[in-house]
């Protein structure tokens, strides 16, 4: 069973579809003792920074996440349920992220129109991957994003993207596996992308 975070907002139903088209059982839950007791965790996050980061810490969330990596279960953190594994955030100063890793969400520095929508290529840097399994380099996802992690452990980083600038649009570390982009939203490789993360 996959567990799919729910904190009363995000894409959770888009992303249990997804899985559903998969074949792969889950459920949209925030009882502790189910996340903890799943397969794999799924925490696809959508909106404000801080919005999330209250919500998940009036839900004692953050804990679970953190115990859940702890123990090694596969993990897996789509938009801002990427954002929030770092510290802090430049669109909520006043809201602390999980920290689980270091560095900051940063907003995009390039004139090009923010937030970013569409579809744009990710490009393999970490050759090392499972996330990815039998996807091509440079693939087209889907993002919707105004801000990204500046990622402190370069080495942690899966995929860089370009978007007037390069930021890192994916990261694998251990059984921690996070996404920008949204796989649910992007079509036959993004299937693909959860179809490698449910297999893990």
């Amino acid at each position: 069973m996959i567990s799919i975070i729910d904190y009363g907002a995000g894409n959770t139903g888009s992303v249990k579809n997804a899985l559903d088209f998969l074949k792969f059982k889950s459920k949209i839950t925030s009882d502790k003792d189910e996340i903890l007791n799943s397969d794999k965790v799924i925490f696809p996050g959508v909106g404000n920074f801080g919005d999330v980061m209250k919500e998940l810490k009036k839900r004692d969330l953050i804990s679970v996440i953190k115990k859940v990596i702890e123990i090694k279960k596969p993990f897996l953190g789509i938009c801002v349920g990427y954002q929030a594994l770092f510290e802090s955030s430049e669109e909520s100063p006043d809201e602390k992220g999980s920290g689980i890793f270091k560095g900051k969400v940063i907003r995009f520095r390039s004139n090009l129109k923010i937030p970013q929508i569409g579809w744009n290529q990710i490009k393999i840097v970490n050759k090392n991957y499972r996330l990815l399994k039998n996807i091509p380099d440079n693939s087209f996802v889907y993002f919707v994003h105004s801000y990204y992690p500046d990622v402190e452990n370069k080495k942690i980083i899966l995929t860089k993207t370009e978007y007037g600038e390069e930021f890192a649009s994916a990261i694998e570390f251990n059984n921690v596996f996070a996404t920008q982009f949204h796989p649910e939203k992007s079509g036959k490789t993004g299937l693909k992308i959860l179809k490698n993360f449910c297999g893990i």
